[in-house]
């Protein structure tokens, strides 16, 4: 039981993750109507953004995942 709850806290970072990557989205979205002519700097440095942001999420699962079938006995 307690790992499942421990599982479900480590599960909580995905939340911020998920509001990071939206904002980093967003933003770009909005530097590219304000000034088209950045479309492609601005697009290449979200993809990258976004990837850094989720490995955030990426790592908070693998911890969950660890936590129920290694660490949970």
């Amino acid at each position: 039981m307690t790992s499942a709850m421990a599982a479900a806290v480590a599960i909580l970072a995905v939340m911020p993750s998920a509001l990071g990557e939206a904002l980093v989205c967003a933003k770009t979205v909005e530097g590219m109507s304000r000034n088209p002519e950045m479309y492609s700097k601005l697009r290449t440095s979200m993809i990258l953004a976004c990837a850094l942001v989720e490995t955030t999420a990426i790592y908070a699962l693998l911890v969950a995942i660890l936590i129920l079938f290694v660490g949970g006995k």
